[in-house]
């Protein structure tokens, strides 16, 4: 990875990366990284992040089963099972029989978790930015920069 000094302003030091896969990929991870120390709390800091995935996909789609899980996220039926498992007994997830279906368990976010969701999600990014990028000037160009990419990348 080769990087590129732009001359813009000498007291901002911006580089241009020849954004590869790999980068992308560690990207991603970071701003994960980040994104969860916003919305977790010291006590749900021990879930997994496939449980986080697990949580995050019936989040968005309630009365799921597991096989849809496992189709929506690609993991295996075992790991999603054992998430589920683990989700369950953490009080997390709700699960009832499905009425069509008697052998089927509908599994939604138990109302705990979405009362944590609510009160974390609503937080500013801009504190774990500045803790994790120093510079407060750059750690405002960080924010102004993910929320224009969030304006472009996301639905």
């Amino acid at each position: 990875m080769s990087a590129i000094y732009i001359a813009t302003d000498p007291s901002v030091k911006m580089y241009s990366a020849a954004m590869d896969g790999v980068q992308l990929l560690r990207l991603g991870k970071r701003l994960t990284e980040l994104g969860r120390a916003m919305i977790t709390d010291p006590a749900s800091a021990h879930l997994t992040a496939a449980e986080i995935a697990v949580i995050a996909d019936v989040y968005r789609h309630p009365a799921t089963s597991v096989q849809e899980i496992r189709v929506r996220t690609g993991f295996a039926q075992s790991h999603v099972s054992g998430s589920v498992a683990r989700l369950r007994e953490a009080g997390l997830l709700d699960a009832t029989a499905d009425p069509a279906d008697g052998r089927r368990t509908l599994l939604t976010v138990s109302e705990r978790a979405r009362t944590a969701v609510r009160t974390h999600v609503a937080r500013p990014a801009e504190p774990v930015i500045a803790k994790a990028v120093p510079d407060p000037e750059q750690a405002r160009r960080v924010t102004e920069l993910l929320d224009e990419l969030a304006v472009l990348l996301l639905p």
